[in-house]
């Protein structure tokens, strides 16, 4: 008689995701149909997390995996997450300034950030929410974590706005691209077509200086022409894949090369400061930062962005100190 050793569960990952709306619940969806981790995704919406992770539950026959999806309103299901998403926030509504919006969406942030790292206190913190930079830069200060452990998703999805509007414009394919985008998620970013290659070749070989110019522009208003079309929304897919990528990076320790809102302590001569600039990822979050080797004009293009960051920042004195 063969004696079997009892079976012991295999320790799996988790991802909590704060914010069930679009770009939380689609992140829901990638993570869970790409086999990465469980999903716990919290709103304080009652019923809508849980009827969002019952419907993705029930597609588990169809995409042919087991991962859990939970659904919530009490932080508490969240605890021992690995990583900690924040989606949550509000979009600028009619009327509202931007400073108004800063100061409703740093609230929230600072809140579920808060909450979130007491019942998960070793997870990476990722921050999606808007304005992307400033945002960080709470979530970083509610909850006293080192720096590695929090970062903001803009940086890939700016890359990948570039590399889409390349393809199209070149007639490749985007898997040949290779973009970079520096500096703040939004007017301010700072694409490099110095470090933007097809299969290698530099795009500056490849496209006129015009052309690369009003590529570059409309990767600046990427956000601001979907959300034009789409009249009452905004977008949601390309987010929540590129948080993705960040996330299975995370996850799977890959010491991946992304353009992600890390804290800069003196590199690009910054100093306090969440913004967009190359870094590996891995297991512990921010393992180093790259700092490439700027023209003055491109540095000095990523010090007004900064700029911009900051003085956002220093609206928000009442919350941070």
């Amino acid at each position: 008689m063969v004696v079997r050793p009892p079976l012991i569960a295999c320790a799996t990952a988790r991802v909590t995701i704060i914010g069930a709306g679009n770009v939380g619940s689609t992140l829901a969806q990638r993570i869970s149909e790409k086999n990465m981790a469980d999903v716990v995704l919290l709103d304080v919406i009652e019923g809508r997390p849980q009827g969002l992770a019952l419907d993705l539950m029930e597609a588990r026959g169809v995409e042919r995996h087991d991962r859990q999806i939970i659904g919530t309103n009490d932080f508490a299901d969240t605890a021992g997450s690995n990583v900690i998403v924040i989606t949550a926030g509000l979009p600028r509504k009619p009327g509202m300034s931007r400073e108004d919006l800063m100061k409703t969406n740093g609230k929230i942030v600072w809140d579920v950030a808060k909450q979130a790292i007491a019942y998960s206190p070793d997870a990476v913190l990722i921050v999606v929410t808007n304005p992307l930079d400033v945002m960080t830069y709470v979530a970083w200060k509610a909850t006293g974590l080192p720096p590695r452990q929090v970062m903001g998703m803009a940086g890939v999805l700016d890359s990948a706005r570039f590399q889409t509007f390349l393809s199209m414009e070149l007639g490749v394919s985007v898997s040949d691209i290779n973009a970079t985008v520096l500096g703040g998620h939004g007017d301010l970013m700072v694409p490099l077509p110095r470090f933007t290659t097809v299969g290698g070749v530099p795009i500056t070989e490849l496209l006129d200086a015009a052309t690369i110019d009003r590529l570059v522009e409309r990767t600046r208003n990427g956000g601001a022409e979907i959300v034009e079309l789409m009249r009452t929304g905004s977008a949601y897919f390309a987010p929540a894949s590129s948080t993705s990528v960040m996330v299975e990076a995370v996850l799977l320790n890959q010491a991946r090369l992304l353009p992600v809102a890390a804290y800069l302590q003196g590199e690009y001569g910054l100093n306090d400061i969440f913004i967009g600039v190359p870094c590996r990822l891995g297991c512990q979050g921010v393992e180093s930062v790259l700092e490439l080797n700027l023209t003055p004009e491109e540095r000095a293009a990523l010090h007004t962005s900064a700029q911009s960051v900051r003085q956002n920042i220093d609206c928000l004195t009442d919350l941070l100190n």
